[in-house]
């Protein structure tokens, strides 16, 4: 179920740039996507009946900036990467939570881990480089602007896990401080670079092809967002990564599927070295399992050779 919901908000993503103009405006959709999340994020707090904060405002205003960078910047480079690229950047993000793990929570990995994030690094490397062939209008800006939108991506998962941990907050109050806030820095951004009322007019004039499908674009993350945090508390950030990655595989095979794109083998393979990554991932925080299912298949295959 959670899949489902988290894919259609993809497909969403994806349809709202296929609007030509659409990609000048990236930064009003993040805006509209933030107040859509306050408003929610609001509604369910009183049907919960929360009404006491429980972290510090300095807490909550340092998550609005993280979550502006990520997801505002992850946004934008949409206009200037390849939707499947700009994904596969993203399936990546174990490599800056690693970092951060060890950075902000002192945290030590194993050699797993560590191979891991060699994997997935030589696999994006290559998965680029793909794109720029296929591509003759390759765009180095969308490149760097998605690893911008990574690090913050991997500060905010290990930053909202440290303070869940501190003072036993609740999802909904996490997400309602962090989009309100951060609509208003988005807003002031807007107002400042003259941005905001071009973005109106625009969108004024196909007003189903952004309203609409941005609601809907915004109601499915926000259940997505409820879902990775409430992953982030029962399994940490790592672990959520490892899911939500997996997620982000089958979200690039059907954009491919989907919507006309140029396609060359080289995605393939640097596809699968990404995915040994996840796996290796996977193995590491579930060694004894693993190791008892491969014995146990070992033993049945040798079985039959006696």
């Amino acid at each position: 179920m959670s899949n489902k919901i988290l894919e259609q908000q993809r497909f969403n993503y994806e349809l709202l740039f296929t609007l030509e103009g659409f990609k000048n405006t990236s930064w009003f959709l993040s805006c509209y996507q933030f107040l859509i999340y306050g408003v929610l994020s609001f509604i369910q707090i009183g049907f919960a009946g929360l009404s006491q904060r429980r972290a510090s405002y300095r807490s909550y205003l340092i998550l609005p900036i993280l979550t502006v960078a990520a997801m505002g910047l992850s946004t934008h480079s949409v206009g200037y990467l390849n939707y499947p690229t700009q994904l596969m950047f993203k399936c990546c993000k174990l490599i800056p939570v690693l970092i951060g793990g060890i950075v902000i929570q002192k945290k030590k990995f194993n050699r797993y881990d560590v191979a891991a994030t060699f994997c997935m690094s030589i696999g994006l490397i290559f998965f680029t480089l793909a794109d720029s062939k296929v591509r003759p209008n390759f765009n180095a800006y969308g490149v760097i602007v998605v690893c911008l939108a990574l690090v913050a991506d991997a500060i905010i998962g290990n930053y909202q896990e440290k303070i869940m941990k501190i003072y036993h907050v609740s999802n909904v109050e996490i997400v309602f401080y962090s989009f309100m806030f951060g609509f208003l820095i988005i807003l002031f951004g807007l107002l400042v670079t003259n941005n905001f009322f071009s973005s109106i007019a625009f969108w004024n004039k196909h007003p189903l092809r952004t309203y609409g499908y941005g609601l809907l674009f915004s109601i499915f993350g926000y259940l997505g967002i409820d879902i990775v945090l409430s992953m982030i508390k029962e399994y940490g950030a790592l672990v959520c990564v490892t899911v939500t990655t997996c997620r982000k595989a089958i979200t690039i095979v059907l954009s491919f599927t989907l919507f006309s794109k140029p396609f060359v083998f080289d995605y393939v393979w640097s596809g699968l070295i990404v995915v040994l990554g996840i796996y290796l991932n996977v193995y590491s925080r579930n060694q004894a399992a693993f190791n008892a299912k491969i014995a146990s298949y070992t033993n049945r295959l040798l079985s039959l050779f006696r």
